[in-house]
C-alpha cells in the first residue's frame, strides 16, 4: 500500500499541514477554574474571567464567604455565561490567596467522611467540599456533620 506524497506548491516545496486547535473540551473544568485563579493571582491581575457553571459559582461563593475573594458576578453573552472573579488584597498589597490545589479529580476521586474532613495548614486554609447539602467549606461541613467529595484546598 503506497502513501501519497504531500502536494507541492509552485516553488516545489511541500505544503505544510496546519492543524487547528479545537474549541477545547475540558475534562476537568474545576481544575481549569482553579488554574486560572492561581495564574491571574500570581500575575497580580485585579480580576479573572472564567466560564460559569453551577459548581463553579458555588465554589466562588464559598471563596467569598471565607474571605479569599472580594466578589464575583456573572456576565451572560447570549448562550454562554462568564464569571468574573475579583481578587482581594491586603493593605500591604499582598494577595489573600497564596495557594490553590485541586484534590479530587476525574481520574481519582477523593471523599472524606464527616469525621475525616481535612484541615488545611492546621486550620489556616480551607477545604472546599461537595456534599449532599451542597458545596461548602470544611468548617461548615464539620458544623453540619456531613462528609463528601473534597474538591480543592485554598490557603
Amino acid at each position: 500500500m503506497a502513501t501519497a506524497a504531500p502536494a507541492k506548491t509552485t516553488s516545489g516545496k511541500p505544503n505544510k499541514v496546519v492543524k487547528k486547535a479545537s474549541a477545547g473540551i475540558l475534562t476537568d473544568p474545576i481544575a481549569d477554574m482553579l488554574t486560572r485563579i492561581r495564574n491571574a493571582n500570581a500575575a497580580r491581575h485585579p480580576e479573572v474571567k472564567v466560564p460559569a457553571s453551577r459548581v463553579k459559582l458555588e465554589i466562588a461563593r464559598v471563596l467569598k464567604d471565607e474571605g479569599y475573594i472580594a466578589g464575583y458576578d456573572v456576565e451572560a453573552d447570549g448562550t454562554t455565561q462568564t464569571m468574573r472573579i475579583i481578587f482581594k488584597s491586603r493593605p500591604d498589597r499582598t494577595r489573600v490567596i497564596s495557594g490553590v490545589k485541586r484534590i479530587s479529580r476525574p481520574g481519582l476521586r477523593v471523599y472524606a467522611r464527616k469525621t475525616e474532613i481535612p484541615r488545611v495548614l492546621g486550620g489556616l486554609g480551607v477545604a472546599i467540599l461537595s456534599t449532599a447539602e451542597g458545596v461548602m467549606s470544611g468548617r461548615q461541613a464539620n458544623r453540619q456533620g456531613v462528609g463528601g467529595e473534597v474538591l480543592a484546598y485554598v490557603w
